[in-house]
Order: structure tokens, then C-alpha cells, then sequence
């Protein structure tokens, strides 16, 4: 799909990925419209790229029923928003567990159940769905972040499936650690020497990509995280003690610390 002309819907779009997302659409002639929690970000954002904002907390389902409402036009949805649901399973509350399910599974699921069938009925759309390398690789510390990533790399084979011929592409985008923005910039966490990153701008890119050819899935990593990514599908438990060896639990207890106020 040429995105030049098209309306996007985009989640998550206060935080840097989003940022860097819009821009990358908007520059490529799509009519974006900026939803996150702080109306503020989206207004600012949104002057700089003549977008919409449509604020809305997707830990609301009475927020996400309004948002799907008001959007069935859209003709690319990219779900982006995310939680970092970062540590050990018994350090959460409840509704911390709810919360991080509502934001980085339910949402994106109820929103394809509402705008899917519209771009089914034009014959012409995109689904994209914003995972992560811990959609692929399960780790200690992160297994309610791997359940909801896991979770939304099967949701999006599965429509990719289903919407096969019928002029609705689906695509999964997998980061791996992304420097200036996002949860691991946010959380401060020092990788093992050798651990590459990329940038925003390369997740905006594959975004773009992924939408423009249809591309069913499309890492953004370094080679060694993604020859890592492959491991942890076909070996797990290979992958698990090379991750232990190369520093994992340190990483992870970075992670949950870094980003406690995320929850």
C-alpha cells in the first residue's frame, strides 16, 4: 500500500517511537492521527506535522470502544502503544498485571475487531502491530512483557491469515534496543559490551517498509540479536544459557527497576 494520501491511526504516539513514526508517515504523505494519554504531547506533535489528535488511556475499554468509534475510516492502524511490563511476576499488583494486558493486548485486539472489517469492506488497508525481539525470546524477569508480545506476534499471523486476499495486509514489527527513545532509553539500562542498538528512526522506517510491501514480519536489530531472536525460537533452552552466561539477569533487573513508575 502507497501510504501517500492514507489516514493512519496511530497508538502510542506520545512517546519518542511514536514521534518518530508519525514523522516518518506524515513525510511520506499520510494523514496521521496521534493518539496517547497526554493530550499536550499529541498537540505539540501535532502542530509540527498537521496531524489530529485523538488522546484516549488505553487501560480504558470504555476509551478504546470511543476511539474505534470515532476512526472506522482509517485506513492504516498502527498499534505502537505499549506498556513496559518489565520484571518478576510476583513484584506486580493485580491490577498492574490488567493494566499492562489491557494496554499492550486487549487494545490492539479490540481496535482490529472494530476497524478491520471496514477496511475489509473498502478492499484496501494495513494492520500493523508494534511487538518486540521479546515476542520471539522469552527471558527471566519480563514474562508479562514476552505473554503480551508473544501474545500479539500470534494475534497478527493469525489476521494476516484470515485477511489473506482480501486487499488488508497485516504486518508485525519486532525492535530489539532502541537508543534515544522507548522503554530501553527510558529505563537507563547499560547493555554487555557487543549489544548493538538501533535507532527510532529505523523502527519508523521498517514501519513504513512493512506497510509499503506487505511484509508479514520485520526485525529491527542488530545481526547478533536477531541470530539471538532465532535461537530462542528453535533452541530455547540453548538460548536461555547463553542469555544467563552473557549478562541477562542483570539486564533484566535494570529493566524492572528503570522502569517501576511504568506500571
Amino acid at each position: 500500500m502507497n501510504v501517500g494520501g492514507r489516514t493512519v491511526l496511530l497508538t502510542g504516539a506520545t512517546g519518542g517511537l511514536g514521534h518518530a513514526i508519525a514523522r516518518r508517515l506524515a513525510a511520506a504523505g499520510a494523514r496521521i492521527v496521534l493518539s496517547g494519554r497526554r493530550g499536550d504531547v499529541l498537540a505539540q506533535l501535532a502542530s509540527e506535522i498537521g496531524a489530529e489528535v485523538a488522546p484516549a488511556d488505553l487501560s480504558d475499554q470504555d476509551a478504546v470502544r470511543a476511539l474505534a468509534a470515532a476512526h472506522t475510516g482509517v485506513d492504516i492502524f498502527v498499534a505502537n502503544a505499549g506498556l513496559p511490563a518489565s520484571g518478576r511476576l510476583e513484584t506486580y499488583e493485580e491490577e498492574q498485571i490488567e493494566r499492562a494486558l489491557l494496554v499492550n493486548l486487549h487494545a490492539p485486539i479490540m481496535l482490529t475487531h472494530a476497524l478491520a472489517p471496514h477496511m475489509v469492506g473498502r478492499g484496501a488497508g494495513h494492520l500493523v502491530f508494534m511487538s518486540s525481539l521479546a515476542g520471539k525470546t522469552a527471558t527471566a524477569g519480563s514474562s508479562l512483557y514476552n505473554a503480551t508480545k508473544y501474545g500479539l506476534r500470534g494475534f497478527a499471523g493469525a489476521m494476516r491469515a484470515e485477511l489473506h486476499g482480501t486487499g488488508v495486509g497485516v504486518s508485525t514489527v519486532f525492535p530489539g534496543f532502541i537508543s534515544g527513545a522507548g522503554m530501553f532509553a527510558d529505563a537507563n539500562v547499560k547493555l554487555p559490551f557487543g549489544v548493538g542498538t538501533k535507532t527510532p528512526e529505523a523502527v519508523a522506517d521498517a514501519t513504513l517498509r512493512a506497510i509499503e510491501r506487505n511484509r508479514g514480519e520485520v526485525a529491527v536489530a542488530p545481526v547478533g540479536l536477531k541470530v539471538g531472536s532465532l535461537l530462542g525460537g528453535v533452541a530455547p533452552e540453548t538460548a536461555a544459557r547463553v542469555t544467563r552466561r552473557t549478562g541477562g539477569h542483570d539486564i533484566a533487573m535494570q529493566f524492572e527497576v528503570g522502569q517501576l513508575d511504568k506500571r
